[in-house]
């Protein structure tokens, strides 16, 4: 017979299941004050794309107009450096966030746009994409931007609520169409066609 004070299984299950959850609460509360937040360097160019590749599909999400390529991550890095920044916990890097500044003539308004944003998958929802935002705007406020832009999917609704939160309104749907051509293409080297050529027309002013 059990002695009334001898907790049984189910109370031992629900204390190892309670003291499991508060570990984990701990280890994540435990990476999120070592998650350093900097400047992205030449070094870091690799390990941030091999990221944005996992996390930006053009299968997945056919509707970008913008590409995950080297040279888009090496462009933004060299045209806008201060406007790079990477999260780095220990020595690995788990998000980033690239953008760049526009200015339109004749308008005194200078615009901040957050080109990518990206959090490695093991550490979403632990606030790391918020920090790096956090920071991205103390640099825009420090350039004299007056409003900052994002763009995303109309059907990616964890960040619309994401930017929502941060103080993003009044979204603006844009169409942006798109034209599959990679079957052509294939189609055209099986039957050894190469590209058209590009054809340059005569000068009108040298026509006799």
């Amino acid at each position: 017979m059990d002695h009334p004070d001898t907790p049984g299984l189910s109370d031992i299950q629900e204390i190892s299941g309670k003291e499991a959850m508060d570990r984990e609460s701990s280890d994540k509360q435990l990476k999120r004050t070592n998650i350093k937040i900097r400047e992205m360097e030449i070094d870091d160019l690799a390990e941030v794309f091999h990221l944005g590749e996992q996390l930006f599909k053009v299968e997945q999400v056919p509707n970008m107009y913008r590409t995950w390529d080297p040279y888009e991550v090496v462009g933004l890095f060299h045209s806008d450096t201060e406007f790079c920044l990477v999260a780095e916990l220990g020595e690995t890097i788990i998000g980033f966030a690239l953008g760049t500044t526009i200015e339109k003539s004749r308008s005194a308004w200078k615009y901040g746009y957050l080109v990518w944003l990206g959090v490695d998958p093991d550490f979403q929802r632990q606030g790391v994409a918020e920090k790096l935002f956090r920071r991205f705007k103390d640099i825009m406020l420090n350039s004299d931007v007056r409003m900052m832009l994002v763009d995303t999917q109309s059907e990616n609704l964890p960040a619309l609520r994401f930017f929502r939160k941060l103080g993003f309104g009044h979204p603006e749907e844009h169409i942006y169409l798109t034209m599959n051509v990679a079957a052509e293409m294939q189609a055209r080297k099986k039957k050894g066609l190469t590209p058209s050529p590009i054809y340059s027309y005569p000068d009108k002013k040298n026509d006799n």
